[in-house]
């Protein structure tokens, strides 16, 4: 079957994630049968460079042969039991070395970014209630915050498209000003800029610590706000007022984390360590859906109890699946065997090279941490997303922009020759579409 049979079938069977279907009239869909590295084949015969890891999930390119084989090693011994009242040994092996890497503990699995949002919410908020402060019970994160599409996730997110129509149904929470660095005022550096906000975070917690539960954000990089960058001083600042106002802390790394920004965890550059850290996305290489939230002892044992609704009682039924824990232990293998980190610096330097011709096109804000590059179109037309999308693919490129700003996550395992074509690609894409 070629590319519009399977688009026809999936549009009269599927309702597609973050789409208005109605789009997919002028918008069709791309159909994928196959894929390597970091390239996608779709049935007609053209390949596709995936430039956003699938939605920032694919570190280690497509069908990695050392992930794979754990994963058919893993089918033949478990594929799934029950994580109550039942253990295992991937998902024991992975939580072991989650905690060496966060330096936090006793790892509770989700499915995805938004479980792992809600789990980290409901988990603050059920200890300050076990310790005697229920009045504690709101929540505050950053303007333009992202951190998932779940009812709870989405009362901590702070993107309208995706919020405004659910208000109903939302608690209420208080948005503090982002420390993104395209906001700082003329001469102010981004350092500077990131202390101002956090002395705007510190007025408000002062008078109103009494009924906040945690400070929720996404280290570093904001994603959904177009990468919205800013420096570590704001962590650490924010991090010594949620020490002396008794709030928690959740790190967000779920698109950050697994060495997205550089470290292994974004919080690593700031020299500090949450109470609650949220990954999903690259913990199992994009191979299947898993998040955890791992916290610090002293919020563990709030939980430890004999009262059983002192416990914590979510879950849901492939809670640390077998299959997901092993992709993931075959993708912090990697990190390590293969000194990802370290050679993710060669990878950042070429690319940041290869993108130094935009700087004389129309663009501002030509941005970089880790391997997370970004750029905003100046004055592009309002349809600019979808006019760059469709010309993208023309290109053979996978790129997704945020409003005006494009961006890039590549996998990790993305060749010199394939970053020299994906920068040369997407200048040319850039002077098609302004013109």
């Amino acid at each position: 079957m070629n590319n519009e049979s399977w688009r026809n079938r999936s549009s009269a069977a599927v309702w597609h994630p973050c789409t208005q279907m109605k789009s997919l009239e002028n918008l069709p869909l791309v159909p994928i049968a196959r894929a390597e590295g970091v390239w996608l084949h779709d049935f007609d015969g053209n390949r596709y460079l995936d430039a956003v890891s699938s939605w920032w999930v694919n570190l280690f390119g497509h069908g990695n042969p050392r992930i794979n084989a754990a994963l058919r090693d893993q089918l033949n011994k478990l594929e799934h039991v029950m994580l109550a009242g039942f253990t295992h040994e991937p998902v024991v092996e992975l939580s072991e070395k989650l905690g060496v890497l966060t330096g936090l503990g006793h790892a509770f699995y989700g499915s995805d970014g938004a479980s792992a949002t809600e789990i980290a919410l409901k988990m603050s908020f059920h200890y300050w209630r076990n310790t005697g402060k229920p009045q504690k019970s709101c929540f505050v994160s950053l303007n333009n915050s992202y951190h998932g599409e779940t009812v709870g996730a989405l009362s901590v997110t702070d993107v309208a498209l995706f919020k405004d129509t659910y208000a109903p149904l939302l608690r209420q929470s208080v948005q503090m000003p982002s420390p993104d660095w395209r906001l700082a005022e003329e001469g102010e550096s981004a350092e500077e800029y990131a202390l101002r906000c956090a002395e705007a975070l510190d007025g408000y917690l002062v008078g109103h610590h009494g009924e906040i539960a945690a400070l929720i954000l996404e280290p570093l990089v904001q994603g959904a706000a177009g990468m919205a960058m800013y420096h570590p001083a704001y962590l650490k600042q924010a991090r010594a007022l949620c020490d002396r106002y008794a709030v928690h802390l959740i790190a967000d790394e779920i698109a950050v984390g697994f060495g997205r920004t550089g470290t292994m965890f974004a919080c690593e550059q700031a020299g500090i360590r949450p109470d609650f850290i949220c990954v999903s996305k690259g913990i199992t290489g994009g191979y299947l859906p898993l998040s955890a939230v791992l916290t610090t002892d002293t919020v563990y044992q709030a939980f430890y109890d004999d009262s059983v609704t002192r416990g914590f009682l979510h879950s849901h039924s492939y809670t640390g699946n077998a299959l997901a824990c092993r992709a993931a232990l075959a993708t912090l293998a990697i990190f390590e065997e293969d000194d990802i980190l370290n050679a993710n610096r060669g990878r950042q330097a070429k690319m940041n090279a290869a993108l130094q011709p935009l700087c004389d096109m129309p663009v501002a804000h030509l941005r970089n941490t880790g391997m997370i590059w970004a750029f905003d179109v100046v004055d592009a037309p309002a349809d600019f997303p979808h006019r760059f999308y469709q010309e993208a693919l023309a290109h053979g490129l996978l790129l997704r922009p945020i409003g005006n700003t494009v961006y890039f996550m590549p996998p990790y395992v993305i060749s010199d020759d394939e970053i020299a074509w994906l920068a040369c690609q997407t200048i040319a894409v850039l002077r098609k579409v302004m013109g």
